[in-house]
C-alpha cells in the first residue's frame, strides 16, 4: 500500500507539471508596477515610436456608450485599442486610455450627470485573442487619469451598470478567466464608488456573468446572463448547464433563477451564451446562441442530386463504382480535390482498395469543418411579458446565417426604446425586426463591416443608431438604409507584418477579420484620401489577414492568405491570384493548419517557399506543386473543434540552405540540418506543451537560434525567451526582466548581433546584450499587444505590428551602433546626417498653409541624468544657437530646428558680410555651410559636425 501511495504521488506531481498555472493577481500586478518603473528608467526612453496607421479599416468594437442629451459626443471601446471619446459625431477621435496599464476592454459605462467613466477591462468576446485585463478603471477627469477599483483578477468583464440615481452604485457582469477556472467570477456589486465589492451571485468557477440589463426606468429590476464555456487552445465548449438567465428585483443585490426548467427558455448542457435587452419593468427579451443539435429532416434524394460528403460515409464500393462519372466529378471539383482525383483514377483507386469510398469524406473533414459545419440551432430569440417568469421563443423558423456556430463572438440584443416590437440582432450580419423577434430583415450595406458587438439606438429619434463591429464603427439616421463609416482611430488588429525592399518601402500587413493591406512607410494618416479617391492604403486580400511574404526580386509577387492555411500566390500587377495551400492524398488524414498558418520564403531562392501544416511542406516552384518534406512535427492531433498540432513558426538559417527550425502551438521546436531530410526535437527542456510563438535562426551565429513561447491559452502570462548556441541542444533562459506577460514576436537586429527586439501581449522591449537585461521601448506608444516585429534592414527602421493599436515605426539606427564601449562613456554623440538647404523653410506656399520647417535631431547618450549643454557654432568658432537639456541616463535627442538665436544672429553678422532673409514663420535659418554641435555634461565634452548643402 505504502508503496501505491508514493506511487500515486508521484504520478501526481508529474500530471502537476505538466499543467501551466494560470498567473496569479499577484504576480500581474507586481508586473504592472515593474513596467511602470521601466518607464521611467529606460535608457531608450526618449527613441520616439511613430504610428504610421492604418486607420481605413479600423478594428473590433466592443462597446459604444452615448450622451443622452448630445449624441454628437460618445465614447468606442475597441477590444485591444483602448478607450476613444468624440464630441463631434464621429468625425474625430481621441484616445484617452493611453496613459492605463492596459488597452484591452469589454465594457464600459458612463455616470454622464457627473462626468465618471467607468471600464471594464478585458474583452468578453472569447475569440483567439480576447486579451485579459487588470480589472475595473474608473476616471473621475474625463480619461486624464485611471484608477484601479478591483476585480483584478476577473480577467474579463461582460456588462457595467450603473445607477443613474446614485453615481456609487454600480452592479458588474464579471465574466471570468477565458482559459481556466476561477473564482473571480459572477454579479459584483459596490455601494462605495468601487472602494469594496461584493459578490453577489456565483454559480460555479467555469461559468461567468457575459450580460447584464435593468429596467430603463427602475434600477432594481436586473435580469443577468450567467455563461458555462471552457476555452482551450484545441477545443471550445461555449455552453453548459451553468448558462441561464437570472433575475433581481432589489438592484443587484440579490437573485432569483428566472431560466428555470417550467419558464418556456432552455436549460441544460446546450445553453450557451445569452444577451439581453429590456424594455419596460415586464418585457425583456433574450436571444441564446443555442448548441442544442437541430432535429434531423427526412431527406429523399433523387438519382439526379449532387452528392454530398455525407452520402460516402455509408456508400458501398460496388455503388460508388457505378456512380456516374459526370456525378462523382462535379463532387470532386466542387469540394476541391486535387487534379489527379478525377473519376476514373478514384474508382481504380477503390477497385484496387487503396482507398475506401468513406476517405471521398474524410478528405474534406478536420477540426475547422467541426467547427463551421455543425448543426445546431444557433440564434433564437425568446421574450417575457411578464417581468422574467415565464419565457416565450418568438421566431418560428431557424435564424439562419447570422451566429453559424460560433455564436460565443456575438449574442447580442438590443430593443427600440420606443417600440417593443422592434428589435435589433447583432451578428455575422446586423438584422432588424419589426414583429417582436419572428421576421428579420438584415440593415447591412455595403460599406458596413461584418460581425457586431454594440448598437445604441437614439431613444429621442427611431432610426438613429450607432454601430460597433469588426470594422470600427458606422451611423445610421434611416434605420440602415444608408450609413457612415468613422474610422479615424488607427485601432488595427494586426496579426503579422513585414516589408519589401522599394523605394520608398512599403508595410504589408495582416489584420483580424480586415484582411491584408500594403501601404508605403510614409504614408501620412488624413483625410486627402476622401478627396482624391484614393487611400494611401490597399487591400490586396480579404478574409482574417495572415502572414506576408514578398520576392525580393519582384515586389508585385506576394504570397499571403487567410485563415486555416488559405494562401494565394498574388500577381500585383497583373491582378491576379492563385491558391497554393498543400493538398493531402486521398486515404490520408486532412493536413491540419493553424489559424494563422506560417509560410516563408527562402532566403537561398525566392522561387523556394515553405507552408507549415502539421507537417512542413516545401515549393520548388513559387507554390505550385509541394512536398511534405517531414513527418508530423508536432504531438498529434488533439480531440476537439479547433484545429489544433500545428506548425506556428518557421525560420530557415541565412549561413546554409535547408538549416530549418519549426514550432508548433503544442511545444515542440524542432531541428532540420539537410532540408528536412532527417529532423530532431530541441523542445524537451522547455515548459511542456506552450505555444511556440516565434523561432529565429541567427543572422549573426550559424549554430545560434531564438525561440519564445506563449501561455496565453493557459493563462499563463509568464515570459518565455530563449537562445541557443548550438543548434537547439542547450537553450538559455534570456527572459530575465521582462515583466510578466506572454511573448509573441522576436527580432534580431541584422547588424549588431546584440541587439534584441522582443514583443508581449503588453508592449516592447530591447537587448542591447543578447537578452541579459531588456529596456521598456514604448515612447509614443500604449501599452498594446505586440503581435509581430520586422526590420527594414536598409532604412535601420524596426517596424511594430499591434494587436489594436495598427503599426508603428522607430529609426533604430542609434539602437544598432549602441555596444558595451559606448555605454562605458560618460557622453557619447552620435553623428548626424547632411541637410538640404530650401529656401522655403519657414514658407508655406500660401498664406492659408503652414510653413514648412527643417530640424536636425542630435543623438546622445549620458551614463548618468543631469544637465547638458548644446552649443551650435561654425567651422570658425561663432556661436549661433545654444541652449541646456536635462538629459536622462541613457539616449536623448537634441531638437535643433537649424535657426539662429536672436545673439546667435547677431554674432554670426558680426563677422559675416551677408544677408539672413527672415522667414514668415519669423525664424532666420542658417544658411548653407559647414557647423558644428557641441554637448557637455557629466564631466566631458563632445563634437560632432553636420553640413547644410
Amino acid at each position: 500500500m505504502r508503496f501505491l501511495a508514493l506511487l500515486f504521488s508521484f504520478l501526481f506531481i508529474q500530471v502537476s507539471f505538466s499543467q501551466q498555472n494560470p498567473t496569479s493577481e499577484e504576480v500581474v500586478d507586481k508586473a504592472l508596477n515593474q513596467k511602470v518603473e521601466m518607464t521611467k528608467t529606460s535608457i531608450v526612453k526618449n527613441i520616439p515610436l511613430q504610428n504610421i496607421g492604418p486607420s481605413v479599416m479600423s478594428g473590433r468594437v466592443v462597446d459604444l456608450e452615448v450622451n443622452p442629451d448630445n449624441p454628437t459626443e460618445f465614447y468606442v471601446a475597441y477590444a485591444s485599442g483602448g478607450l476613444w471619446h468624440t464630441t463631434s459625431n464621429g468625425i474625430s477621435f481621441e484616445p484617452i486610455l493611453d496613459n492605463s496599464r492596459t488597452q484591452n476592454i469589454g465594457e464600459i459605462a458612463i455616470d454622464w450627470k457627473n462626468q465618471i467613466i467607468w471600464v471594464g477591462t478585458g474583452e468578453n468576446n472569447s475569440s483567439r485573442s480576447s486579451y485579459a485585463g487588470i480589472g475595473i478603471l474608473k476616471s473621475t477627469d474625463k480619461g486624464k487619469s485611471w484608477e484601479n477599483m478591483g476585480l483584478k483578477d476577473s480577467h474579463h468583464i461582460g456588462r457595467i451598470i450603473l445607477n443613474p440615481n446614485n453615481s456609487n452604485e454600480v452592479v458588474v457582469g464579471v465574466t471570468g478567466h477565458l482559459y481556466s477556472k476561477n473564482q473571480e467570477r459572477g454579479v459584483y456589486k459596490t455601494t462605495d464608488g468601487g472602494k469594496s465589492w461584493n459578490k453577489t451571485l456565483f454559480i460555479n468557477d467555469e461559468t461567468g456573468i457575459i450580460d447584464i440589463a435593468c429596467s430603463p426606468t427602475n434600477f432594481n429590476i436586473q435580469y443577468a446572463a450567467a455563461w458555462q464555456k471552457d476555452r482551450k487552445a484545441w477545443n471550445f465548449t461555449g455552453n453548459g448547464p451553468g448558462s441561464a438567465i437570472y433575475k433581481s428585483t432589489d438592484g443587484g443585490t440579490t437573485w432569483k433563477l428566472s431560466s428555470t426548467a417550467q419558464s418556456g427558455f432552455p436549460t441544460g448542457d446546450g445553453v450557451g451564451r445569452i444577451g439581453l435587452a429590456v424594455f419596460d419593468d415586464d418585457t425583456v427579451y433574450a436571444v441564446h446562441d443555442s448548441q442544442y443539435r437541430r432535429v434531423a429532416k427526412e431527406k429523399t434524394k433523387n438519382a439526379s442530386d449532387e452528392l454530398e460528403k455525407e452520402d460516402f460515409k455509408t456508400m458501398t464500393k460496388d455503388a460508388l463504382l457505378a456512380l456516374d462519372n459526370k456525378k462523382l466529378n462535379t463532387y470532386l471539383k466542387t469540394n476541391g480535390f486535387q487534379e489527379k482525383y478525377r473519376a476514373e483514377n478514384v474508382k481504380n483507386m477503390v477497385k484496387d482498395g487503396a482507398v475506401k469510398p468513406a476517405d471521398l469524406a474524410k478528405y474534406l473533414e478536420n477540426a475547422n469543418a467541426a467547427l463551421f459545419d455543425t448543426p445546431i440551432i444557433g440564434a433564437e430569440v425568446y421574450r417575457s411579458d411578464d417581468a422574467g417568469k415565464t419565457w416565450k421563443k418568438r421566431n418560428e423558423d431557424y435564424i439562419d446565417d447570422l451566429f453559424y456556430s460560433y455564436g460565443y463572438y456575438f449574442a447580442q440584443v438590443r430593443v427600440d426604446p420606443s417600440n417593443k416590437d422592434r428589435i435589433y440582432l447583432a451578428g455575422v450580419p446586423l438584422i432588424m425586426s419589426n414583429d417582436g423577434g419572428n421576421s428579420y430583415s438584415s440593415i447591412g450595406k455595403e460599406n458596413v463591416h461584418a460581425d457586431h458587438h454594440a448598437l445604441w439606438i437614439n431613444p429621442n429619434r427611431p432610426g438613429h443608431l450607432i454601430n460597433g463591429n469588426d470594422g470600427g464603427v458606422n451611423i445610421t439616421y434611416d434605420d440602415g438604409e444608408t450609413w457612415m463609416k468613422n474610422n479615424s482611430p488607427t485601432v488595427g488588429q494586426f496579426y503579422a507584418i513585414n516589408v519589401d525592399n522599394e523605394k520608398p518601402y512599403n508595410v504589408y500587413g495582416g489584420l483580424q477579420d480586415n484582411g491584408v493591406w500594403k501601404g508605403a512607410h510614409n504614408n501620412e494618416e488624413n483625410n486627402r484620401w476622401q478627396q482624391s479617391g484614393q487611400n494611401p492604403w490597399e487591400m490586396i486580400m480579404g478574409g482574417d489577414g495572415m502572414q506576408v511574404q514578398i520576392d525580393n526580386r519582384n515586389s508585385n509577387i506576394v504570397y499571403t492568405g487567410f485563415q486555416f492555411g488559405n494562401y494565394y500566390r498574388l500577381d500585383l500587377e497583373n491582378e491576379k491570384q492563385k491558391l497554393i495551400q498543400p493538398k493531402h492524398e486521398l486515404g490520408e488524414a486532412p493536413y491540419r493548419f493553424n489559424w494563422q498558418t506560417p509560410i516563408l520564403l527562402s532566403s537561398h531562392n525566392q522561387d523556394i517557399l515553405y507552408l507549415g501544416g502539421n507537417k512542413l511542406h516545401r515549393s520548388l516552384n513559387q507554390g505550385d506543386d509541394w512536398e511534405a518534406i517531414s513527418g508530423d512535427l508536432t504531438q498529434g492531433e488533439k480531440a476537439g473543434n479547433v484545429a489544433y498540432g500545428t506548425l506556428t513558426t518557421i525560420s530557415e538559417s541565412s549561413f546554409k540552405f535547408g538549416l530549418l527550425y519549426t514550432g508548433s502551438d503544442d511545444g515542440l521546436v524542432q531541428v532540420s540540418k539537410n532540408a528536412g531530410g532527417s529532423w530532431e526535437n530541441v523542445s524537451s527542456s522547455f515548459p511542456k506543451n506552450l505555444w511556440v510563438s516565434e523561432v529565429a535562426a541567427s543572422k549573426h551565429k550559424k549554430e545560434r537560434v531564438y525561440a519564445t513561447l506563449n501561455g496565453y491559452r493557459f493563462d499563463d502570462f509568464t515570459a518565455y525567451v530563449y537562445m541557443s548556441n548550438d543548434y537547439g541542444k542547450t537553450w538559455k533562459n534570456i527572459s530575465n526582466n521582462i515583466p510578466t506577460s506572454p511573448v509573441n514576436a522576436l527580432v534580431e537586429d541584422p547588424e549588431n548581433e546584440n541587439l534584441l527586439f522582443v514583443g508581449t501581449d503588453n508592449g516592447l522591449y530591447v537587448s542591447f546584450d543578447q537578452g541579459g537585461s531588456w529596456e521598456l521601448f514604448q515612447n509614443g506608444m500604449p501599452n498594446v499587444a505586440v503581435h509581430d516585429l520586422v526590420i527594414q534592414p536598409e532604412a535601420k527602421h524596426l517596424l511594430i505590428g499591434t494587436h489594436g493599436r495598427s503599426i508603428y515605426k522607430a529609426d533604430i539606427s542609434k539602437l544598432q551602433k549602441m555596444n558595451s564601449g559606448i555605454m562605458a562613456e560618460d557622453l557619447y554623440v552620435f553623428g548626424v546626417d547632411t541637410i538640404k538647404h530650401s529656401k522655403r523653410w519657414g514658407n508655406s506656399w500660401s498664406s492659408w498653409g503652414k510653413p514648412q520647417t527643417p530640424g536636425l535631431d542630435v543623438t546622445f547618450y549620458c551614463s548618468k541624468p543631469g544637465t547638458c549643454s548644446a552649443t551650435v557654432k561654425t567651422l570658425d568658432g561663432i556661436e549661433v544657437s545654444a541652449t541646456d537639456i536635462d538629459a536622462a541616463k541613457g539616449l536623448n535627442i537634441l531638437s535643433y530646428d537649424v535657426a539662429f538665436t536672436k545673439e546667435g544672429k547677431r554674432n554670426f553678422l558680426k563677422k559675416n558680410k551677408m544677408k539672413l532673409t527672415e522667414a514668415k514663420n519669423g525664424k532666420t535659418y542658417l544658411p548653407k555651410g559647414k557647423y558644428t554641435v557641441e554637448i557637455s555634461g557629466n564631466g566631458a565634452k563632445e563634437n560632432i559636425e553636420f553640413e547644410i548643402e
